[in-house]
Parts: C-alpha cells; sequence; structure tokens
C-alpha cells in the first residue's frame, strides 16, 4: 500500500517519507479500513515534531488518527456484516505505530463508526476528537 511515515521527529518536509508499505492485516477485534480521506489534528503534528520533548514512541509512526473510508476486512471476533460499511475513524495512532496517513489502517472495531450515507468522507475525517463524544 502507498504510506507516508517518519522514523525521526522533525518538520514534515524534513522526515515525511512517502512509499510502499506491506497492507495491514486486523488482528482479533479489528478492522481494516480502507481509508478514502485521512485527517490531520494537531496532535498529530505536535508528535511528529517531538511537542514537548516527547520521544519516537515506535521506531517508524506512520501518522494521523482520523479518517473515513470504508471496511474491507475483518479480525476474529468482528461481525463479518461490517465488510463494506462506510465509517468514520479516530484514534487511530493513539498508542499505536499505524495511523491513518496510507491507503488502508487497521484498527480496534469500536474506533470506527459508522457514517451515515448523507455525510461526506470529508466530514467523516473531520470528526476525530470532537466526533468522539457523539452519542452512538
Amino acid at each position: 500500500m502507498l504510506a507516508s511515515w517518519y522514523e525521526q521527529q522533525g518538520p514534515a518536509a524534513e522526515v515525511l517519507q512517502l512509499g510502499e508499505l506491506p497492507d495491514p492485516t486486523p488482528g482479533p477485534g479489528e478492522v481494516r479500513v480502507r481509508v478514502t480521506v485521512s485527517g490531520a489534528n494537531p496532535g498529530d503534528t505536535k508528535k511528529r515534531r517531538g511537542w514537548t520533548g516527547s520521544a519516537m514512541p515506535y521506531p517508524r509512526v506512520v501518522p494521523h488518527s482520523d479518517a473515513a473510508g470504508i471496511i474491507d476486512a475483518v479480525g476474529d471476533d468482528v461481525d463479518a456484516r461490517r465488510v463494506g460499511q462506510r465509517v468514520w475513524v479516530y484514534g487511530a495512532q493513539s498508542y499505536r505505530p499505524f495511523g491513518t496517513a496510507a491507503q488502508y489502517t487497521a484498527v480496534p472495531g469500536d474506533l470506527a463508526v459508522p457514517l451515515p450515507d448523507h455525510l461526506s468522507d470529508d466530514l467523516g475525517a473531520s470528526l476525530g476528537i470532537p466526533g468522539i463524544d457523539i452519542p452512538r
């Protein structure tokens, strides 16, 4: 899959790389989302820049925590009927090395929330932190 990542912290122009990485495989309780729109938020850029002296949490980080897309695979313990579901994703790169700046991301199923058909992928990818307080 095509993805963006960094292996050291710093300004985007200096540290972001673009290339091919293996497609993720969803583990137990996870779904794989084919990302249509990746959302960047201030927390993502702060982590990349090492804000407040934070260190690299993993040797390679695919950034961005938020996205919209379509579930195309599920892991064990996830209802197979979720395949094909439009979703918005939050927290993908929170405490995990692989975020949404890629063609695919695998996240715990509860971090992939159904996105109603009348809402755009752009809106879904922008929900992130504000959207996690929406009653579901």
